[in-house]
């Protein structure tokens, strides 16, 4: 089991391992230059140590790489456990309004009649010259009213008792499907999964979480159990009806 499907058209792809429970407790023993060759109960009991005392850089040697799809609002939560960014360094963070939370009046870029640009003749991305401004003027009145017919849905779903988590998707882009790779260290990946575990968490980011745990459970059995809180097998077991190899 490589990938786990998720949502309609989403998925977890677990691309690329490196390590297993074997590697945390060698890079633990070499303080006393000493490496184990198999994994006994000795070793699940240094696991259990490392993790119930904050011994926790042995669990950063192992790194995995998932491939993501997911629409775009589980993306941008999921950005704060982007590699490089550990949740104890004072020097970096990501925080902003969540609509999720609150319910601020929409607002939308519009570009005016005479910023519309035409795609560059000897490249791939960017943009050319501006088309005319009456192109322009075709283009901004059908974007204001695509913006404005989502804002009548948006207010009207709340409105009807509709949860504000769920009420943004008929905001533009909440709901297009986004790709990216996700790099992280064990430890990394179980920061993600406490947090996007618990039963506050938006529901659908709980079910992308099931899916990663469930990719990596037969990797690290020991490692998890010690570092994620609170996970059953019926948490994830549901999603391994929809894998796929």
């Amino acid at each position: 089991m490589n990938r786990i499907d998720v949502l309609d058209n989403g998925y977890v792809r677990l691309e690329q391992i490196t390590g297993n429970d074997l590697s945390t407790v060698n890079s633990a023993r070499v303080s006393f230059d000493k490496k184990s060759l198999e994994f006994t109960e000795k070793d699940k009991r240094l696991i259990r140590f490392l993790a119930n005392h904050g011994h926790t850089s042995p669990f950063r040697h192992i790194f995995v790489t998932f491939e993501c799809y997911a629409p775009l609002m589980i993306a941008r939560q999921w950005w704060k456990y982007i590699v490089g960014s550990d949740h104890r360094d004072p020097f970096t963070a990501w925080n902003e309004s969540s609509r999720r939370y609150i319910t601020e009046e929409p607002e939308f870029y519009l570009p005016s009649d005479g910023e519309w640009r035409k795609a560059p003749e000897n490249s791939k991305q960017g943009s050319g010259e501006c088309l005319s401004e009456a192109h322009g003027f075709v283009w901004t009145h059908a974007l204001a009213t695509l913006q404005g017919e989502c804002i009548d849905l948006y207010e009207a779903a709340l409105a009807e008792g509709v949860c504000a988590e769920q009420a943004r998707l008929f905001l533009p882009a909440y709901g297009l499907y986004v790709r990216w790779y996700w790099s992280a260290s064990l430890q990394g990946v179980a920061h993600m999964l406490n947090q996007r575990l618990a039963h506050d968490s938006q529901k659908e980011f709980q079910m992308y979480a099931r899916a990663v745990y469930g990719l990596l459970i037969e990797h690290f059995p020991e490692s998890l159990k010690v570092l994620v809180n609170d996970i059953k097998e019926g948490d994830y077991s549901d999603r391994k009806q929809k894998q796929s190899n």
